[in-house]
């Protein structure tokens, strides 16, 4: 799952941008608003945490900007203005919710995957599809009730795949959603291929049916039928 983090401190920015890779997210950062908006403009993210007061700019106005581009990422305000105008306004513009400085990692955590799997799941922290089982709080899959282990990045595979079932997924969104700023810098998408066929092999190998399918010239598709 890939977050974008929009905050002008810079101790702070890295405190969260470290705490949340630890977490096993995908993290980009920004120090002001001119790059916060370049990027929301340019790359899709799971959700947005952004600073209401930014250098050259307010954060609001990248919330507003999300929501007129109709992203689907989640939106986090978080703010050293315990205001409840400030508050309201960004409800209002369509963020999903707002942390006053300080807080701790953990909460801003907490609130991360709660929009997350509100977005994609229904909200559920048991995440099924036939005889896959996630916990997506403890990032632990099971076959058939048997678990097995995967890497960070393919669980996070997973997770996508699931989530856009049935839906054609490109090597550049893939490599985009996982791998973040990183991909950028590559010549192919030759690792897409290797990790996908290391997690094909795990699922298959536990007894799952082969549902990553690909769709030569476009991606892979996570299907049943």
């Amino acid at each position: 799952m890939k977050i974008l983090i929009i905050e002008d401190e810079q101790g702070l920015r890295q405190s969260i941008q470290k705490y949340l890779e630890y977490q096993g997210y995908v993290c980009e950062a920004a120090g002001d608003f001119v790059t916060g908006m370049e990027k929301v403009r340019t790359f899709n993210y799971d959700c947005v945490v952004v600073d209401i007061g930014l250098p050259y700019g307010n954060g609001l106005d990248i919330v507003k900007e999300l929501k007129e581009i109709e992203s689907k990422s989640g939106i986090i305000i978080i703010s050293a203005k315990n205001a409840l105008e400030d508050k309201l306004k960004g409800l209002e513009l369509g963020s999903d919710d707002y942390l006053t400085k300080p807080f701790h990692l953990s909460e801003l955590n907490a609130r991360i995957n709660a929009i997350i799997r509100r977005r994609n799941f229904g909200g559920n922290k048991i995440i099924e599809f036939n005889e896959i089982k996630l916990n997506a709080e403890a990032q632990r899959v099971t076959v058939n009730n048997r678990a097995i282990n995967l890497t960070d990045k393919e669980y996070q595979l997973l997770e996508y795949f699931i989530a856009n079932n049935r839906r054609v997924l490109t090597k550049a969104a893939i490599a985009e959603h996982i791998w973040g700023d990183e991909y950028e810098q590559v010549s192919n998408y030759d690792f897409i291929y290797s990790h996908i066929k290391n997690l094909r092999k795990k699922l298959i190998d536990a007894g799952c049916e082969d549902y990553i399918k690909t769709v030569y010239g476009s991606g892979y598709r996570f299907t049943d039928n």
